[in-house]
């Protein structure tokens, strides 16, 4: 039975949200989260008003909602490790394309791209267009050059004037490269290239540098802990779910997330986990899947959408992976239902939108069924009272098919 009708139980909350590999500024998803947030009150029905965060520590807002007749104070905190995503992104155009080789090989050498088409080919089609765009790009940038060289040697020409315009040749091509890298903002190909070599550098391993902003992240999330609200809810979208997978585990093996303590919820979206935990050094990662996916200090929803062709939909990140201990409990895994809580008109505008629909999990939506990120982060009840009873999925992905599912070096 859905929490709806049940008494409010949640007045305060603090909300972690860890995002995606995503460079941009925090501010982005403040500005999101208010937009979006004020369209859906106004189609379900409610209030919702942000206001400015003014504790010191992580970026974030203060949000203040009455949703069923009642006030719920909530604090949002974005996790922020863009900077770390920056310098990822720093390589030049010929360090993009020696990723682009690593990366394929990591991915086919090992057979995990195969396995991973097995599950879904929306995210490997994904995956793959980085490399394509990359490829049509240097065909398109050689192609130049030899055009131009070919047109001003037409009628002959001594070397050295041939040795001149070869030069320009190969001046004309680097020049669209950078042309293409500059306005990668309308092609993703360069940002989707360092995404997914991200993971692939390290063959699923986590680097230093993140490993530490981890441990940071996890001091924040203890320290509201223990803290006097209701619930603690950490929100991982995308990359940023496995992140949260590792953080909470960590949490949990500590002793960090006590019985008396605040309801700790961990929400999942659009996630990618299998993209990372298929890779043969992902120790770490696939034993935090085993570990958390059997613990009952916290619950554990999965929310994706087939609509969602960057996401692993309705795949169990636990189950795929091979790690799926006796007595699993989490995560609970069920669609967004993208086509059904959608109208017909909304769902034409955003179809072809991929990046956008990677996004809807945090959007409004309008014909809404029993998801709604605001009510989720800003209602009156936890993340377990709401889905208490909440079947998973029928069509949801549980055969394991990863060959690597050691969960130590």
């Amino acid at each position: 039975m859905m929490a709806e009708n049940s008494e409010q139980t949640v007045k305060t909350r603090r909300v972690f949200y860890i995002p995606g590999y995503d460079p941009i500024h925090p501010r982005r998803y403040r500005e999101l989260y208010r937009k979006e947030g004020t369209e859906q009150a106004r189609i379900t029905g409610y209030d919702i008003t942000l206001r400015p965060k003014k504790t010191k520590g992580n970026y974030g807002w203060n949000v203040a909602a009455h949703i069923d007749g009642v006030d719920v104070d909530a604090q949002v905190e974005v996790l922020v490790w863009s900077d770390i995503v920056r310098v990822s992104m720093s390589n030049s155009i010929l360090a993009t394309y020696r990723q682009l080789v690593q990366t394929a090989w990591v991915y086919i050498g090992s057979g995990a791209l195969w396995r991973l088409m097995q599950l879904r080919k929306g995210p490997v089609i994904a995956a793959l267009y980085p490399v394509g765009m990359l490829l049509v790009q240097l065909v398109i940038a050689i192609l130049s050059g030899v055009v131009l060289y070919q047109a001003l040697t037409y009628f002959g020409g001594p070397a050295w004037f041939k040795g001149i315009i070869g030069a320009l040749g190969v001046m004309l091509a680097w020049a669209v490269l950078r042309w293409f890298k500059k306005n990668d903002g309308k092609f993703f190909a360069y940002y989707l290239m360092h995404d997914y070599a991200f993971g692939a550098a390290t063959r699923g391993a986590n680097t230093p540098a993140l490993e530490r902003r981890m441990t940071e992240f996890g001091e924040a999330i203890a320290e509201a802990l223990i803290s006097d609200v209701d619930e603690v809810l950490v929100v991982g979208h995308s990359s940023g779910a496995h992140l949260g997978v590792s953080i909470l585990a960590d949490l949990v093996r500590a002793g960090r997330v006590q019985a008396d303590g605040p309801a700790l919820g961990f929400l999942t979206l659009g996630q990618v986990v299998p993209m990372v935990s298929f890779l043969c050094d992902a120790h770490r990662l696939r034993a935090d899947l085993r570990y958390l996916s059997q613990r009952e200090e916290l619950t554990w929803i999965d929310v994706t959408a087939p609509g969602d062709g960057c996401a692993f939909a309705l795949c169990d990140p636990v189950a795929v992976s091979g790690v799926a201990p006796e007595g699993k409990k989490w995560p609970l895994v069920f669609s967004a239902a993208f086509t059904q809580s959608l109208s017909n008109k909304r769902w034409k505008e955003l179809r072809w939108r991929f990046f956008r629909l990677h996004f809807q999990y945090l959007c409004a939506f309008d014909a809404p069924k029993d998801y709604d990120y605001f009510q989720i982060t800003a209602g009156p009840h936890s993340l377990a009272e709401r889905y208490a009873g909440r079947p998973a999925s029928r069509s949801r992905i549980v055969k394991p098919v990863n060959k690597f599912t050691s969960t130590a070096p």
